[in-house]
């Protein structure tokens, strides 16, 4: 067992240490070739199962050791301290008895001015015989005296557990190192340390990515949850074949990238700072701790001087799910069970048909968890609405999609996302007076861009949606439509009614028939009959389900399609959706790919979050704008305080309480 023979190479050295005089052992070490021992146990699948947790080691000059701790405490997924030494202590007695780290790892890496000049099995030349100061902790002498030992967590840690999980461990399978890459993605920096994040990249089965997630959630020790899943070109990683260190690892048929923040990012903390003089271990030569690898935290009380380890949350409805966002580029984003529960809840409110009008026929499972978690990662959204179903009055626009519209754009931008309006060139005068207004009145954070679009040209939307109409520079990286008439198969705009309203409708459609072929845009549409743009993506359904639908079923999808009862609530709730992930610690993390200080969101931000949720006195007061502006009632025509023929009270308002008390607590749901 390899376990066994990891017990051997220390226990050998302990029993010399007990039965030699002190100043022999080091010669008695030689004698048992302890180095060339471990040499080859140091990867695959003795980093497996070992049994034991492990970990990357880094020594600095003392006068760096507290910015570098720093950089732990800001950057936890890739630098998880499980021990901070004291200047010149070769012992760490919490992590491992009797260990020595001069000679406890196979291969170390010596850097000169921020430069590896060479690596050596031993640091026995860089310090005298020790002196004992107690009878756990030893203190050197030499040019190591001066020396801060951290030590890190490391993934390796973690693949007994996704063994056990049931998920193959590629670079196990074909005996060897991980694959290592330097990231684009900055760590947060600390003193005089700046450095890119680096990412162990481990192929999994698409099947098997929840699995592979929970995991490794379970093991905050050896990096936790993955930072990223997919493409790994959005990390800036442009070439998996050739990984900056550890060796290639083949992907199989039907595996997915998943990349883990890796402790070799102290090394590149190294090189970036440029010490005199400074050590660490040989990537993929890892320091071997007493800790059981299976705990699911760290036993070990941290001493006086050393930072706290990462905590674990026992709570199971913190687990991260897997979902997937985009397939071009690929995406995967991660949420909490909580959230997810969370979010299904929503979807089943909106879904909700008092109109009776059998949009329930149409709804897809999770669609609009989906299309929040997109919402999620994207930094530019354009939004669009307007159904001029009244076709006989002026202005013909109902007052279903403003409202929902309005809604979304204000949580984006509470979120710091860039947000701009699509409208028809017929109504592009009174949409701005509606969104002067509902900045007056609060109910919009901040004015928002109101653009047109004129499809006068074949590239016209290539340019519309791109700078320079250069498919690799999107503008928008998320459409959105809301209750926007959306074109049928015969190109023509069909209200429920089947009457044709072409000459009322800007060609915005063409916009997402563009998206579709450009990397790094996505799509939602959000509807309540099966006309909407977007809808296209439940034609199927809508042709033999919907009233009229083989004649209004919209033929332009989008990536997602939300249903609802009003299109107006499936707005509501992609804002209130949106809200929970930006709550989530799992979906935060993921976000920020391990990166910044692990804290409860600060009580200004959580308010402005709060304060731009939709709510029953903001709705209300955006249904009156339109009202007063001559808006009616898409299903009944009334100028009144309805929409789709439903009074706002009570079925709206009583709509938008409940998901409030989803989004804010009140209601628990059961993951």
């Amino acid at each position: 067992m390899l376990t066994a023979v990891r017990v051997t190479g220390r226990s050998l050295r302990y029993l010399v240490s007990q039965t030699l005089p002190r100043t022999q052992v080091k010669h008695a070490d030689c004698c048992l070739n302890h180095q060339k021992f471990l040499q080859r146990l140091s990867v695959s699948n003795f980093a497996m199962d070992s049994g034991y947790l492990q970990a990357n080691v880094i020594l600095l000059p003392s006068h760096l050791a507290n910015d570098f701790e720093a950089l732990c405490h800001r950057n936890p997924a890739p630098l998880p301290l499980l021990y901070r030494s004291k200047s010149g202590e070769t012992s760490c007695p919490d992590l491992a008895k009797h260990a020595d780290i001069r000679t406890d790892i196979s291969q170390y890496c010596v850097y000169e001015e921020g430069v590896l000049v060479k690596t050596v099995s031993s640091l026995w030349s860089y310090s005298s015989p020790p002196r004992i100061a107690s009878e756990q902790q030893a203190v050197q002498h030499g040019p190591c005296s001066d020396m801060v030992c951290f030590y890190l967590g490391c993934s390796f840690g973690f693949e007994g557990r996704l063994k056990k999980a049931g998920v193959p461990v590629r670079n196990v399978e074909q005996g060897t190192n991980v694959s290592m890459y330097r990231t684009a993605v900055p760590c947060i920096p600390a003193g005089v340390f700046s450095c890119p994040l680096v990412v162990t990249m481990r192929a999994v089965p698409a099947g098997m990515l929840d699995a592979a997630v929970e995991a490794t959630h379970l093991s905050p020790l050896a990096h936790g949850a993955p930072v990223h899943i997919g493409d790994p070109a959005l990390l800036g990683i442009q070439n998996l074949s050739r990984p900056d260190y550890g060796e290639r690892v083949e992907l199989q048929p039907g595996d997915v990238t998943v990349f883990w923040a890796c402790g070799v990012t102290a090394i590149e903390a190294i090189l970036s700072s440029k010490p005199s003089l400074a050590f660490s271990h040989s990537p993929g030569c890892m320091f071997l701790t007493d800790i059981p690898d299976s705990s699911p935290s760290s036993p070990i009380p941290p001493p006086s001087d050393s930072v706290d380890p990462p905590a674990t949350d026992p709570n199971l409805e913190l687990i991260p799910l897997c979902f997937l966002v985009s397939r071009n580029p690929l995406l995967y984003s991660l949420v909490s069970r909580r959230a997810t529960a969370k979010i299904r809840q929503l979807e089943t409110i909106i879904g909700e048909d008092p109109g009776q009008r059998g949009i329930r026929a149409l709804f897809v499972q999770d669609e609009l968890l989906r299309s929040c978690l997109a919402l999620s990662h994207a930094s530019s959204v354009a939004i669009t609405t307007g159904f001029p179903t009244h076709y006989m009055h002026s202005p013909p626009d109902e007052t279903d999609g403003p409202p929902g519209a309005i809604a979304m754009a204000t949580m984006l931008l509470s979120l710091g996302k860039q947000v701009s309006m699509v409208t028809d060139r017929r109504a592009l005068e009174m949409n701005q007076a509606i969104i002067d207004e509902a900045v007056q009145t609060g109910v919009l954070k901040t004015a928002i861009p109101l653009v047109t679009f004129e499809d006068s040209s074949p590239g016209s939307a290539l340019h519309f949606l791109c700078h320079h109409g250069d498919p690799s520079k999107p503008r928008y990286d998320h459409l959105v439509a809301i209750e926007r008439s959306g074109r049928a198969t015969d190109g023509n705009y069909y209200n429920m009614r089947g009457i044709n309203i072409k000459h009322l409708v800007d060609p915005i459609d063409n916009l997402f028939i563009a998206a579709n072929h450009i990397p790094g845009i996505t799509t939602t549409g959000i509807g309540d009959g099966g006309n909407e743009l977007g809808m296209g993506k439940l034609k199927e359904k809508v042709t033999t389900l919907m009233p009229n639908g083989s004649l209004i079923a919209c033929d332009v999808p989008a990536d997602y399609a939300i249903t609802a009862g009003v299109s107006n609530w499936g707005g509501y709730a992609v804002a209130c959706g949106l809200y929970l992930l930006h709550t989530c610690p799992s979906h935060q993390r993921y976000l920020k790919k391990g990166l910044g200080l692990e804290h409860t969101t600060p009580r200004e931000q959580l308010q402005d979050w709060t304060a731009n949720l939709p709510s029953v006195d903001k709705e209300e007061s955006i249904l009156s704008t339109l009202v007063r502006f001559g808006i009616r009632s898409g299903k009944t025509g009334h100028l009144a305080m309805e929409v789709d023929g439903l009074t706002f009270h009570p079925t709206h308002s009583d709509i938008i309480t409940r998901l409030l008390e989803v989004t804010l607590g009140s209601a628990t749901p059961n993951p």
